[in-house]
């Protein structure tokens, strides 16, 4: 389960938006507090530290632009990281008096399990991050990083325990594999570019019988046309196997689909129609790493609809500096609170002007 949350504010945002935290200010979980000068070394930590910026957005990415004025940050980043504070303190007591859970040994393998999700992250989203995973925890406090180590412990425990969750091991993998076989095929693909002026009379061909070949002989632009729209095979293993099990979804083997989608190259649309020409079983070993993949996805699926009733069934409070607490379409959740428009904001620079930061 995911549980860290990026946030990419400065430490003095909240006293510029709404004047300095009382002492009773921050956020509150069935009775628990995270006080105001807790969040603030958070958000400072994470604000003076690049590398905790990168792999945390790489985790959780958001929306964090210039706030009202040059002395101020987005106050989403401020909700976005209470909201991931609050599914934090609410799964820890759900643990600890439901479950009598207390991490204890457990907090090495969850600082591990950790620094892997937050490389991975940024490995799948493309980030260049300075430093390591590692460089990133180290930047926190002493006390952020404990927090975050033990709420990584608490989620694990947590999805280890669910019923409806499949353990990362070798026998329910092949398991799984041989119960969802259907899904792990390799799958060889001709496409057609075709004209949008010429999709009739591609229509009337493929209507009269038409082979896939003949239709890209004659209508295809694309180089692969010539050879019959001949394209590619695609594995479980590819990056583009998802796409290609969409693009041909729902139609028979060897047949372009009647209604094609839509793209445009040099600003001119065209329509593509993608075809399977075969289908063949891949063996586990060539589908291990989408085996892997899938039913991680479908733990973090359980484990977020169970997050979600902790959370749902939890007495929240949350200082109105860093957000509403609110019914969203996914749950209750942190609303970033409303600020002026920058227009409208001319006060003197005391952070200084924010600069984006770029990872890819």
């Amino acid at each position: 389960m995911r549980r860290v949350v990026t946030a990419l504010i400065a430490a003095l945002v909240l006293a510029v938006l709404v004047g300095r935290f009382s002492a009773s200010s921050g956020l509150r979980v069935n009775g628990q507090v995270a006080s105001a000068a807790q969040v603030r070394g958070e958000l400072s930590a994470i604000a003076n530290s690049t590398a905790l910026q990168c792999y945390l957005t790489a985790i959780d990415p958001a929306s964090y632009g210039a706030g009202a004025g040059t002395s101020t940050m987005a106050a989403s980043g401020a909700a976005a990281w209470s909201d991931l504070r609050i599914q934090a303190m609410a799964i820890n007591q759900y643990v600890r008096s439901s479950l009598h859970y207390h991490p204890g040994a457990d907090l090495a393998k969850a600082k591990a399990s950790l620094e892997l999700e937050m490389t991975q992250a940024a490995a799948t989203d493309s980030f260049t991050c300075p430093g390591s995973a590692s460089t990133a925890l180290a930047a926190m406090t002493p006390a952020m990083r404990s927090l975050e180590v033990t709420a990584q412990a608490d989620s694990l425990y947590l999805v280890n325990r669910l019923n409806s969750t499949i353990p990362l091991t070798t026998a329910s993998l092949h398991a799984y594999y041989a119960h969802h076989r259907s899904q792990y095929v390799r799958i060889c693909v001709s496409v057609a570019l075709v004209p949008v002026a010429k999709v009739s009379a591609f229509a009337r061909a493929q209507a009269a019988g038409a082979s896939v070949a003949t239709l890209a002989k004659h209508f295809s632009l694309d180089p692969s046309g010539a050879r019959g729209g001949t394209y590619g095979c695609y594995g479980p293993s590819s990056p583009y196997y998802a796409s290609v099990r969409a693009d041909v979804a729902g139609h028979p083997v060897g047949h372009f689909p009647t209604t094609p989608s839509s793209t445009t190259q040099n600003g001119t649309t065209y329509a593509l129609y993608v075809a399977a020409t075969s289908e063949s079983p891949a063996t586990f070993a060539a589908s291990a790493a989408r085996v892997l993949s899938d039913v991680r996805s479908l733990n973090t699926l359980g484990a977020d609809q169970v997050r979600s009733r902790v959370v749902d069934q939890a007495t929240v409070a949350v200082d109105p500096a860093l957000g509403q607490w609110v019914l969203g379409s996914n749950g209750l959740t942190v609303s970033a609170p409303s600020v002026p428009a920058a227009s409208a904001v001319t006060g003197a620079s005391v952070l200084g002007a924010p600069s984006a930061l770029t990872y890819r």
